[in-house]
């Protein structure tokens, strides 16, 4: 089959249902845009040295840790999940839930701290998001998960960095 044929029968797959379904962008809560983080203006290569190779891929180049490997997967305490990089706060306890997947799941971010884009690597288009102020990949948001919202917020372990409640949140880096 030529490229072109491929595209097309593609671009008229894209009109399914289930797959309009699978697209839908997930916007952020009212009131919270990625305009209330001051997004920083450093290239990837900035934060290479102050964090672990595996979640430099993770974070910088878009890589995904193997499914079960985080042990904030069973973090069960109160805090805040922090990114691995900037240590901007990102997602409450609170939220937190055990989707059985084998990353770190929440149903919803903390408000504007995140950004969100469309990502097409499986050919079939997600909702990928970023720390909205390093830019740092940080999962992908897909919509089983429990109500009232639906979605499921399905994080890279390596992407974050989790502080126990009553510990001070760090200062941010960047």
């Amino acid at each position: 089959m030529k490229r072109r044929s491929v595209l097309k029968y593609l671009g008229a797959a894209a009109t399914l249902p289930w797959l309009s379904a699978c697209a839908r962008t997930v916007a952020p809560p009212a009131g919270s845009d990625a305009a209330t983080v001051k997004a920083l203006d450093v290239p990837p290569a900035f934060w290479r040295d102050k964090v672990s190779p595996a979640a430099f891929k993770v974070l910088f180049e878009e890589d995904t840790e193997r499914s079960g490997s985080s042990p904030l997967n069973a973090e069960k305490r109160a805090g805040t999940f922090l990114c691995a990089a900037c240590w901007s706060p990102l997602f409450a306890s609170e939220h937190k839930f055990e989707s059985g997947t084998g990353w770190p799941s929440f149903t919803q971010a903390l408000p504007g701290r995140t950004a969100t884009k469309r990502d097409f690597v499986l050919m079939i288009p997600r909702t990928e998001y970023h720390c909205a102020r390093c830019g740092g990949h940080q999962g992908h948001i897909f919509h089983d998960g429990p109500p009232p919202l639906g979605t499921r917020w399905c994080n890279n372990g390596l992407a974050l960095r989790f502080v126990p409640e009553g510990q001070p949140l760090p200062a941010l880096r960047g």
